[in-house]
């Protein structure tokens, strides 16, 4: 493992690390250490033990309570806002690296002296591991991901845990498992699928073995988190295979020359994506470590590639210059809320308005559950169209929900599009993928700002297989517009070079949906203030591309089966313009699938 001293998030000095272990002696009275340390090497005289040694111990013992109280005091931080935390997750790895940087300089002291195991070193580069992995949930960075994939992948390459299972300590073993479940979630979000399902089987084996070796009451709890994860794994619809039928993993991230690039003479705005609340509340759909389907390819849609991190380690290990790093914020900050409160959203949209910087985007996606309303009133207002979900489980009285008690009052639990009125003050960019998702095609624009409603459709087509379970097809496209295209044509499978000669073809069509996006006239300006920003772009060249393609296909026949927006996009200009129907008809007819599409608008050619 390299040493992370160098690391910018958590620079400190010499004189920091020889100040905070002289107030050793103040903390943690030596007599208590040298206890601890006469215990562990049967040694019954303390002056046995040479002075240089028993500092080293004394030292050590140290860090080591200081590491875990700063690892403890994290779940205490909000979880909102940006400026809180940085300075308290400094301290901690600040901490983390000078034990680090101990137990390697002073290992055969601790072996002797203290009797540190290789589960205990293992247990610091786990916590590091998760230290950078919460550090990428705050940041959005991905290259913090793939920090914490280097401890990671060291503490199972270097078999820390492996004499935890001769040990009769249960709770050693649950220790080893929660690694396990940490790592297959990171290697999720690096799309490293084949080694997910090597994890996954090592896990399996573990689990057997800690069930068969201890009664546990929590056997039924970790076969939940092997069936969680077999099915996030086997979520996606299509297939890409190698010529030898193997499975090939693609990432979904933005990369070099993945997006339609401004062209001389495009007036677009100058405003930029950087912050965007997640938000997936459905009903039984795939789910791992509180992150849906929905959510996990949202979440990637709105992230570049990371940086190789072979690219980033210098000759000497351990060393990576802030150089290095991204001289800017290279993703927009993201909070993930799996199924929260009404009230727990409302704080979040509210912190994340109130530190939105100036000539910036908040975007919110909804992925929920549709509320309808109950009942018709004279007149209709942003509160009378019902809307999605949060979550209901806290607001329970005596084993049944509150909103039991007056069917005829409004759902308390509702997001209406009421409630993101005062949000609209500063651009604000939302989508919506729920089975009520026309309720937000009634807002109203009160304040001015650029304001664009993304709306999945209402119903699917009956005669589709469901596959509501394993992801929607509207966050699909938005998420890979190729996959949700073979999706809606029933095909789970293709070959590679097919695929990357879709692709090819995919990226001459958004090519062409943007530029009939700047060259509208009768378009509404909020999406030319967005098309600036690169994934928002991206977000409405998918949108409008999923458009076209719907309203082409057989299966969609209903108003209710297309997308909406609001503000509306011209139809003839944009979802139903002639040339764009004519590409999606030469992707069916590439991919052999022309019968399921309407051919009549080739009528004209």
């Amino acid at each position: 493992l390299r040493a992370y001293s160098e690391q910018p998030v958590y620079k400190q000095t010499a004189d920091s690390l020889s100040a905070s272990l002289s107030h050793t002696a103040m903390t943690h009275p030596v007599k208590v250490m040298l206890s601890r340390l006469s215990v562990m090497t049967g040694v019954g005289a303390e002056d046995d033990i040479p002075l240089g040694e028993r500092k080293t111990v004394t030292d050590f013992c140290y860090l080591l309570d200081k590491s875990k109280q700063l690892f403890n005091g994290l779940r205490d931080l909000p979880q909102y806002g940006h400026k809180q935390w940085q300075s308290y997750f400094g301290r901690t790895f600040d901490v983390y690296t000078k034990l680090w940087k101990f137990q390697q300089q002073h290992r055969q002291v601790l072996d002797t002296r203290y009797g540190l195991k290789r589960w205990q070193i293992g247990e610091v580069a786990s916590k590091i591991g998760q230290l950078y992995y919460h550090y990428y949930l705050r940041t959005s960075e991905t290259s913090y991901l793939n920090e914490a994939f280097s401890f990671y992948s060291a503490i199972r390459q270097r078999s820390y845990y492996y004499q935890v299972n001769k040990e009769d300590r249960p709770e050693l073993v649950v220790k080893k498992l929660r690694y396990y479940a940490r790592f297959i979630v990171v290697c999720l979000l690096l799309n490293k699928m084949d080694l997910v399902k090597v994890l996954v089987k090592e896990l399996s084996e573990e689990i057997e073995d800690y069930t068969q070796r201890f009664n546990t009451e929590d056997q039924l709890e970790w076969n939940l988190v092997l069936q969680e994860v077999a099915a996030f794994v086997e979520a996606d619809p299509v297939l890409i295979l190698n010529d030898d039928n193997t499975v090939l993993v693609k990432s979904n991230r933005l990369h070099e020359g993945g997006v339609p690039q401004l062209e001389p003479g495009m007036v677009v705005g100058q405003l930029t994506l950087a912050d965007a609340l997640i938000v997936g509340n459905c009903n039984n759909q795939v789910k791992f470590s509180e992150l849906t389907i929905d959510m996990f390819r949202m979440l990637q849609a709105l992230e570049r590639e990371p940086l190789n991190l072979a690219t980033q380690i210098t000759t000497k290990p351990g060393t990576l210059e802030p150089s290095e790093k991204p001289a800017k914020r290279e993703n927009p900050h993201k909070y993930l809320l799996y199924k929260p409160t009404f009230s727990q959203l409302y704080t979040f949209l509210s912190a994340s308005f109130k530190e939105l910087p100036a000539n910036s985007v908040l975007l919110v996606y909804l992925s929920a559950t549709g509320v309808f309303p109950t009942g018709r009133s004279e007149y209709e207002g942003p509160y009378d169209f019902g809307g999605v979900l949060t979550n209901t489980n806290r607001d329970v009285v005596n084993g049944e929900t509150v909103q039991k008690r007056n069917q005829a009052q409004k759902e308390m639990h509702c997001l209406h599009p009421g409630d993101l009125y005062p949000f609209t003050r500063k651009p604000l960019f939302i989508i919506v993928d729920s089975s009520n998702s026309t309720a937000y095609k009634n807002f109203s624009n009160l304040f001015g700002q650029p304001l664009v409603c993304l709306l999945s459709p209402a119903v699917y087509p009956k005669s589709m297989q469901d596959q509501s379970q394993r992801g929607s097809l509207f966050t699909l496209f938005l998420y890979n517009p190729l996959m949700g295209f073979l999706s809606i044509c029933g095909l789970t499978s293709m070959h590679q070079g097919l695929w990357e000669k879709a692709q090819e073809f995919l990226g001459k069509v958004s090519h062409d949906i943007g530029q009939m996006l700047t060259s509208s006239r009768a378009i509404d300006q909020a999406f030319l203030q967005f098309y600036g920003d690169e994934f928002l772009r991206l977000l409405m060249v998918r949108f409008v591309f999923c458009c076209a393609t719907l309203r082409l296909h057989k299966l969609f026949q209903e108003a209710q089966s297309f997308p909406e927006s609001y503000p509306q996009l011209p139809k003839q200009e944009m979802v139903e313009n002639s040339l764009l129907q004519k590409r999606v008809l030469e992707l069916a007819a590439m991919l052999d699938v022309q019968n399921l599409f309407s051919d009549g608008m080739l009528d004209n050619y």
